[in-house]
């Protein structure tokens, strides 16, 4: 995996989960990668987001949103690793309604969509649907979550975009390029890598299933 920024996330386990305070992780000329720890029952000021965003949400949880611009409030039920698309929405301001915290991992998209490559024969989709699935696609990105149990790997994939990968678990994992050099690497719930193009396949070297959301950029690139 060519990766160029490992933001540092935290420990996490299927029952309990040590939370992260708010924090950039990375940012470039493409994208910002934040992590945003959102605490139970406390009202948040109004404020508005400018750019498209995916959300990435580690735990689940109830936030209530209440906007300025005199629509209804409104109630969202996010659930343990799922992703969002979310535009801009006016002024806002959301408070959780639950009794956990909750930390999101939130990319902002800096760039607009540009033409997509020819896709690859070696495309995910194409290759191996079993441990892939698309969860969105829209003019700014892609992205795939993809899932291996304990042991499995998936072929040979190109992925030919810049790509934020966020880990939504523990894992620990094998990565081997098409020359057949392999790196290992290990990484913590939340953590976010910056990967550049790549054709590789992974295998999980670890005791657990192995969770990760590719959001690949098809921005243009300076």
């Amino acid at each position: 995996m060519k990766t160029i920024v490992i933001a540092a996330g935290f420990a996490a386990s299927l029952w309990a989960f040590a939370l992260q305070p708010s924090a950039t992780l990375f940012e470039n000329d493409q994208v910002k990668v934040i992590r945003a720890l959102e605490r139970p029952h406390v009202k948040g000021s109004f404020h508005e987001h400018k750019v498209n965003r995916v959300m990435v949400y580690l735990e689940g949880g109830r936030q209530h949103f209440e906007y300025k611009d005199g629509r209804k409030p409104a109630d969202f039920d996010w659930k343990p690793g799922q992703v969002d698309w979310s535009e801009p929405e006016g002024i806002h301001s959301p408070e959780v309604v639950t009794d956990e915290a909750f930390n999101i991992v939130e990319l902002e998209l800096k760039k607009p969509g540009a033409a997509a490559p020819q896709a690859s024969s070696k495309d995910a989709l194409k290759v191996d649907r079993k441990h892939y699935h698309l969860e969105f696609d829209k003019p700014q990105v892609r992205v795939l979550r993809l899932k291996l149990a304990p042991h499995e790997k998936t072929p040979l994939v190109e992925n030919a975009r810049n790509t934020v990968v966020v880990f939504v678990n523990d894992q620990e994992f094998r990565m081997t390029d098409a020359a057949g050099k392999s790196e290992t690497a290990t990484h913590k719930t939340g953590d976010a890598v910056w990967q550049t193009p790549t054709t590789a396949k992974i295998e999980n070297t670890g005791s657990a299933p192995l969770e990760m959301m590719l959001v690949e950029l098809k921005m243009q690139v300076d």
